[in-house]
């Protein structure tokens, strides 16, 4: 099985930059898209010449915002989305697909913002997403994939001395977030099988980051502990433009 996931940065703009042969090329059971900035109509409308793939999404209550989807071969068992907790279900950012050995949740984490603004509320959505997937992990293993808006270790970004606790996405609360998120017994995948490989997933639109590689790596898959041995690999894609994220993804025997 072959997962992909893409933070495309607006899909209906990111269709008009070839996502639809991007997936194609990868032809992966299930693909995952995050930042669609569209409401379900508009993804179901730009996604309309996909072929062989169910569709699923959450929007954002807002228009033009945030927003999450799922395209997958196969129909799952049952599709959900948010949390249920009123406070962080309002912008679309966690679609969930059951199958038969997993969940497969696909979600897009809240940036802090310029100046850090919301990582106070980053701090509670981390610790809230923690308890939801513990919840679902006790009912089978879980793959958690997507946009989780933090570089994990320094090796994980270009500037890790400039940016540690001065820029959102490096501050020792969101690390601290993603290490209580990988406490319930997750591995990240990528960095289990490649310790020491520097590759980025993610580059600013400004500086020319992406033609001088200033990146971070901060679009994740993570698994549940008795998944690990399942992964055959886990790529990144930085061949795929189209977005200021690029693909990751992961293959299961």
């Amino acid at each position: 099985m072959k997962i992909i996931s893409f933070n495309v940065n607006g899909i209906r703009a990111s269709v008009g930059k070839g996502l639809l042969e991007t997936i194609q090329n990868f032809d992966a059971d299930i693909f995952c898209v995050q930042e669609t900035k569209a409401q379900d109509d508009q993804v179901r409308t730009a996604m309309a010449d996909l072929s062989g793939y169910h569709i699923y999404m959450n929007s954002a209550e807002k228009k033009g915002y945030s927003g999450v989807a799922i395209f997958s071969k196969k129909e799952p068992i049952s599709v959900s989305v948010d949390m249920g907790v009123a406070e962080h279900d309002m912008e679309g950012r966690i679609i969930c697909a059951e199958y038969d050995d997993f969940y497969l949740i696909n979600v897009y984490v809240p940036n802090s913002g310029s100046g850090l603004k919301r990582l106070d509320y980053r701090s509670t959505w981390d610790a809230a997403f923690k308890d939801y997937l513990a919840g679902l992990q006790d009912k089978k293993p879980i793959i958690v994939t997507g946009d989780l808006n933090v570089a994990h270790e320094a090796i994980d970004l270009k500037n890790d001395k400039s940016n540690y606790n001065k820029t959102s996405g490096y501050t020792q609360v969101e690390i601290d977030g993603l290490d209580n998120i990988l406490s319930i017994g997750l591995k990240d995948t990528f960095r289990t099988l490649y310790p020491e490989e520097v590759k980025y997933s993610f580059w600013s639109q400004r500086f020319n980051a992406r033609k001088t590689n200033a990146g971070w790596r901060i679009d994740y898959f993570l698994v549940s502990d008795v998944l690990m041995d399942r992964v055959k690999d886990a790529t990144i894609h930085n061949e795929v433009f189209g977005s200021d994220h690029c693909p990751v993804g992961l293959e299961l025997n």
